[in-house]
């Protein structure tokens, strides 16, 4: 005779279907957290890592201003996700900021950037902010954020023309390190498009600005050609002392025939 005892269903605290577990027993239901950033038993779980990503930015300084250009490609891992996102901003009259790392941490840095500049309209004293003067304010945000083991996943290139219309161009790294140069880059274009620059500049003036684009033109097909998470079509932001403002998208003038002598694939 069977014994009473074993007559319970053995799955007495099951979810209904669509319904969350609740291993813990009794009958009251699974409570989620008011507020998704609330600080469970061990502490605040923060980013360990960029979820959608985009590549390299490539900046380069002419006589008269500074050319930044990036591709238009958000990746989700190795997922062409997002193909038609500009990560070259205008950010006032004489600032091109261009982004690359995690796309949710540059839209949050620019929202920063959008405020700071409306905190500066609203002080109506004439002090407009200047390329150098952003770069060294990202450096120290940048910093303080990855002091506090909490990074933004992110690498940028800022130029732009102070008042007096001289050309800067530098780039601030997550870990807040810096630098400025007539040429940087981030992500791939700092081992394939730096080098390709730097060979072509003259030794005794500035690249002209038919020079700064024929560059940029070539490094982003180059990019495209030996970088994963691109795709042929890109925008360039131009800065000069008369104008600001950002051209495009442009398509990349690829060409795949030699792929036909590629053997032993």
């Amino acid at each position: 005779m069977m014994n009473n005892s074993f007559a319970q269903p053995m799955w007495s605290n099951g979810p209904s279907p669509g319904q969350f577990y609740n291993f813990m027993g009794g009958n009251a239901p699974t409570q989620l957290p008011r507020e998704l950033t609330t600080a469970g038993p061990f502490g605040t779980k923060h980013s360990t890592a960029a979820i959608t990503t985009g590549s390299s930015v490539v900046g380069i300084k002419f006589d008269g201003g500074v050319l930044v250009a990036a591709d238009t490609l958000v990746s989700y891992g190795s997922l062409a996700r997002y193909q038609d996102i500009q990560r070259v901003f205008k950010i006032n009259n004489n600032i091109l900021l261009g982004g690359s790392g995690d796309f949710a941490d540059i839209q949050s840095i620019k929202r920063n950037i959008d405020q700071k500049m409306i905190e500066d309209q609203c002080y109506n004293d004439g002090v407009i902010m200047k390329p150098g003067e952003l770069a060294s304010w990202l450096t120290r945000v940048l910093y303080n954020r990855r002091s506090r083991m909490n990074p933004l996943y992110i690498d940028v290139v800022v130029g732009g023309v102070d008042e007096t219309g001289k050309p800067f161009l530098g780039n601030v790294d997550m870990r807040g390190r810096a630098y400025n140069d007539y040429v940087v880059a981030t992500g791939f274009g700092r081992h394939l498009a730096l080098p390709l620059v730097r060979e072509r500049k003259p030794k005794d003036r500035d690249f002209t600005f038919e020079e700064a684009t024929n560059l940029i033109r070539e490094s982003m097909k180059v990019l495209y050609y030996r970088d994963t998470r691109s795709i042929p079509q890109y925008t360039v932001g131009i800065c000069t002392a008369a104008d600001c403002s950002i051209k495009g998208p442009f398509k990349v003038e690829e060409n795949w025939t030699f792929a036909e002598t590629v053997k032993g694939y």
